[in-house]
């Protein structure tokens, strides 16, 4: 057995679990998401408590185990709570402003940047200089975190460009001058 995967989840009263023989639906008050189910998985809802079986140990199905036990944990965390990642914007002059689902961002480019959110996403700037992200589905908004920060991702002299909170960029010594 999966280490990950034999493990119940709790699902909480305010989340939805809807089980078809070939996907996962979990709803709250965050949203709707849904995953498909792998061959060989079977999701089962008991007294509150979704369990994860097998029905063979394949070597792929047992990586699958662990996986979707994972997914669903993440799934049930969304639609009830939600996820966020915050973003910060490094360097003098560089700034966004988050319009509606665009943001508008001035990062040292000839002209400034425009990115659109999806609108699974929402997004705030607080600050100038602070990105905040929040969605139900965990993976779309990783994916949207990572797009911006590639934008302008933090170079190792200055450390200016954009990182998420708490990121540690590697700095380097700059040319030294020899007399």
């Amino acid at each position: 057995m999966s280490r990950i995967g034999k493990i119940p989840l709790v699902l909480p009263k305010e989340a939805k679990l809807t089980v078809s023989p070939t996907s996962v639906q979990v709803e709250g008050p965050k949203g709707k998401l849904s995953v498909s189910l792998p061959y060989g998985i079977k999701v089962e809802q008991k007294d509150g408590n979704v369990l994860i079986t097998r029905v063979s140990d394949a070597k792929q199905t047992r990586a699958d185990h662990g996986t979707l036990r994972a997914l669903l944990k993440n799934m049930i965390v969304g639609v009830t709570k939600g996820h966020a990642k915050d973003l910060e914007i490094q360097g003098l002059g560089f700034r966004g402003q988050a319009t509606g689902q665009k943001l508008s961002m001035i990062l040292g480019f000839s002209h400034p940047v425009e990115f659109m959110v999806p609108k699974e996403v929402k997004i705030a700037t607080p600050k100038p200089t602070e990105i905040k992200l929040e969605s139900a589905d965990n993976i779309l908004l990783g994916l949207v975190a990572a797009k911006i920060r590639a934008i302008k991702p933090p170079e190792p002299y200055k450390g200016k460009g954009i990182r998420y909170v708490g990121e540690v960029v590697k700095r380097k010594q700059g040319k030294s001058v020899t007399k």
